[in-house]
């Protein structure tokens, strides 16, 4: 079983790995002399963590003008953004089959393609994910999964990563939404699709859905930027690509 990169994830998926790192249950950690100090130390850490200027993103690093790619979809052709010389916009989803988190988010991508497509922002997801790695997300299996899950939309492969690159995604699901503006294809909000990857009845904030909406009545984005959740993608090094 390969390792598992996770930004901030709920209680359900946290749980086990909690469990499994530490040989105990959670009830047995509460009710251990270990809990405190690691609870400390757990605050500290994350305090750091999302202050650090690593991790820092602003508005300026968000908008930003980016080319055009072409990349093998699951139908067997390239497609290109060039492809939709009508689309206002794009939902651009970096994602894949490997990740838990990932995986809870197939029908919301369906809804968002079936509710945007007709408005002329149509959703595309796109794998860029380490293959040597995670097997399960080549190209045959983004081919079966997308049949297993009907996907109505197109699912992209970018096997040398040059387009995640290109984007500097950093998990799956990461999220970005571009406009059109004199020609040029302008990144307008990155990060988390919504605020709630496992129960998606309870979602109270469409990060994603709400910037599409407000691009739509010719409003600025009023939250260009979230932190993406989900699993960390791998970036193959040059001798790692021979």
């Amino acid at each position: 079983m390969q390792e598992q990169h996770f930004g901030i994830l709920d209680g359900k998926h946290l749980k086990p790995i909690f469990e499994k790192s530490i040989g105990l249950t959670l009830k047995q950690f509460i009710k251990s002399k270990m809990c405190k100090p690691f609870f400390i130390f757990s605050v500290f850490w994350v305090s750091i963590g999302l202050n650090s200027p690593a991790n820092a993103q602003t508005q300026k690093d968000t908008i930003k003008q980016f080319e055009d790619f072409r990349l093998k979809n699951i139908d067997g052709q390239f497609l290109s953004l060039s492809d939709y010389p009508k689309a206002k916009g794009f939902i651009l989803i970096f994602t894949c089959n490997h990740c838990p988190f990932a995986k809870l988010y197939p029908p919301r991508f369906n809804a968002l393609n079936l509710k945007y497509k007709p408005l002329g922002i149509p959703l595309i997801a796109i794998s860029s994910t380490d293959t040597n790695t995670y097997e399960e997300d080549g190209h045959l299996e983004m081919i079966k999964k997308a049949k297993a899950e009907k996907f109505n939309f197109p699912y992209l492969f970018d096997d040398l990563q040059v387009v995640a690159k290109s984007f500097n995604a950093q998990k799956t699901p990461h999220a970005f939404v571009i406009w059109k503006e004199k020609g040029e294809w302008i990144i307008k909000y990155e990060g988390a699709i919504d605020d709630n990857g496992a129960e998606s009845e309870k979602v109270k904030n469409s990060y994603v859905s709400t910037a599409v909406q407000e691009l739509l009545n010719g409003k600025e984005v009023s939250q260009p930027i979230t932190r993406s959740i989900g699993c960390q993608i791998h970036f193959r090094t040059e001798a790692e690509m021979k």
